[in-house]
């Protein structure tokens, strides 16, 4: 059973997905604008293999997918917020194949271009044991640095909650190692086939997406003044402000 904080009040219900390596805490600024806001509940999960959710037997888009579908509600409809790795998940819950019911997906920041020698990369990332570092503040340091959610950016430490985790002779980071095994899906796949109103947005200035790339796959796509990958960290109340708006502009 995946790891799952629900909360707010409201008429519809904010599904946030988060990215590859990091757990449903970076949402911690935006579930408090939508607290705020009063017109909507939160449903938070930590994805297969990240923070408190167990690792899975096979990390594929679909799979992640079918974990989160098992922990919501099938006749409740969600508005989806998700980032980059949630992204996908998020596109593969919105073609209907897994019983949940999306009703917008506000995208952030999703890799939509990987080479042969990424993925590559990736496998063999996944093919590491986990590093144990010898204190908590080594792990949490590397934590900070794989994740992009230096003190700078994550200036509210609740954002990194569940990031790390006490193991034999230390602490390491709380993501399986296999998660990165998931990479390489093929965005434009799911992208078409999702049966809901899509709105895929960037930080201006990621390095890992261009808003050309993401202009392929929905013309409207948008960037977020002053923010870079974790845009959603950053300016968490752009986040609310643009799903709000997919929302009026489809109703």
């Amino acid at each position: 059973m995946l790891w799952q904080e629900r909360g707010g009040r409201g008429q519809h219900t904010c599904l946030l997905l988060h990215g590859l390596g990091a757990t449903g805490a970076v949402w911690h600024g935006l579930t408090r604008e939508i607290e705020r806001s009063g017109r909507a509940e939160w449903t938070v999960v930590d994805l297969p293999g990240h923070g408190g959710s167990p690792p899975a037997q096979q990390y594929s888009i679909g799979a992640m997918a079918a974990a989160v579908a098992a922990v919501l509600d099938r006749e409740r409809p969600y508005r989806v917020i998700a980032h980059s790795l949630g992204v996908y998940v998020g596109l593969a819950l919105a073609s209907g194949w897994f019983g949940v019911r999306v009703a917008s997906l506000l995208g952030i920041g999703p890799k939509v271009t990987w080479t042969d020698a990424e993925v590559a990369s990736m496998v063999e990332l996944a093919r590491k044991p986990a590093k144990v570092f010898p204190t908590a503040q080594d792990a949490w340091s590397r934590y900070r640095k794989v994740s992009g959610l230096d003190s700078n950016i994550a200036t509210d430490e609740a954002v990194l909650t569940r990031g790390v985790v006490a193991t034999d002779g230390g602490f390491r980071l709380a993501a399986d190692p296999r998660t990165p095994l998931v990479a390489g899906a093929p965005f434009n796949t799911l992208a078409s086939g999702a049966r809901c109103p899509v709105l895929l947005a960037r930080g201006a200035t990621d390095p890992m997406i261009t808003l050309d790339e993401l202009r392929r796959h929905c013309r409207n796509a948008v960037e977020i003044p002053g923010t870079g990958h974790n845009a959603h960290v950053e300016a968490p109340a752009a986040m609310l402000e643009l799903s709000d708006r997919l929302a009026a502009a489809t109703s």
